[in-house]
């Protein structure tokens, strides 16, 4: 008999990461796929974002409204 795993680490769909970067969903799906953030699907096929990593990335993100 086989025990399941826990995964306990909480799981951002693309709405929800897109809110935090204030950017559209599509963008966050466009990341995913460049590389930029790792997605996990699910059984149904959509894509769900690590919390962790994804506040990672957003604490390296300068802030919206400079010129570069």
């Amino acid at each position: 008999m086989t025990t399941p795993v826990e995964n306990t680490e909480a799981l951002l769909t693309p709405s929800e990461v897109a809110t935090l970067f204030r950017v559209d969903p599509k963008t966050v799906t466009r990341w995913a796929k460049a590389g930029k953030l790792s997605s996990i699907r699910t059984l149904g096929g959509h894509r769900r974002y690590r919390e962790s990593e994804v506040r990672e990335l957003l604490s390296g993100v300068p802030m919206q409204g400079g010129a570069s």
